[in-house]
């Protein structure tokens, strides 16, 4: 079994091959990040429970169709993240994460569902079903938020960047500063990071929604481990299936 730095040294290989790949055509580009959208805004969603199938999802995005017997949420849901996406991907082009770019992006994934709360931090105790840790209280969440965004510097500078990422990811959940979407919100900060490395983006697929949760879960023991190896995991699957989808 691989140790997390050989997985790093195969994660950086990969890159390589990447690299030597582009430029890529314009054409080539936009049905890149086409493909990416549906797989990232599919399966973040459905790991948060919403019913649209991956096929729906891009029905719902490209062509702006509702699916007969699926909650209205879903499909705002699906909306949203797409618009959301967006943003990342602008942002994606500047250094560094700041906290108005954290509060865009939840305003865009939310706006359609909560326009009241969408982009602005909770002003009440929110509580995570099968977790047995409690998250801050919103009287904290100003300046836990303030503290979490003063750190991503050090932060990214004492780590390779699949573990900045990974770590951005885990503190952020801790605090869990938005009445909902936090989840989704964590998994577009992750790839935001990803990108302004050059890095694709990474897939935590539905299908390890338990290893996911469980390993969050661990990381409030102090154990970051296998989540950052899940994330590890996932980073080494999209770069993989770039590599397939180029060659």
């Amino acid at each position: 079994m691989r140790t997390i730095p050989d997985k790093l040294k195969k994660c950086d290989d990969l890159q390589k091959q990447i690299n030597a790949i582009k430029p890529l055509q314009k054409e080539e580009l936009e049905q890149l990040k086409a493909y990416y959208r549906i797989r990232l805004v599919y399966s973040s969603n459905a790991i948060e429970g919403n019913s649209l199938t991956e096929t729906e999802t891009k029905i719902v995005i490209e062509n702006g169709l509702t699916i007969a017997g699926k909650p209205l949420k879903d499909h705002l849901e699906a909306v949203g993240h797409s618009e959301a996406f967006d943003l990342v991907l602008r942002l994606s082009e500047q250094k560094g994460i700041q906290e108005q770019d954290i509060l865009d992006i939840h305003r865009l994934f939310y706006q359609k569902i909560d326009p009241l709360n969408a982009g602005k931090y909770r002003t009440i105790r929110v509580f995570i079903s099968g977790s047995s840790y409690n998250v801050p209280p919103p009287q904290k969440i100003q300046e836990l938020m303030k503290k979490f965004v003063c750190e991503l510097n050090t932060l990214e500078k004492n780590n390779h960047p699949v573990i900045y990422a990974a770590l951005l990811h885990k503190n952020f959940v801790m605090i869990h500063p938005f009445i909902d979407g936090n989840g989704r919100t964590a998994r577009l900060l992750m790839n935001l990071a990803l990108l302004q490395y050059g890095y694709q983006i990474a897939i935590i697929p539905n299908v390890l929604r338990n290893e996911y949760l469980q390993s969050l879960e661990e990381c409030h023991r102090g154990n970051d481990t296998n989540f950052i190896t899940l994330v590890i995991n996932a980073v080494l699957e999209s770069q993989s299936d770039y590599i397939r989808l180029l060659k």
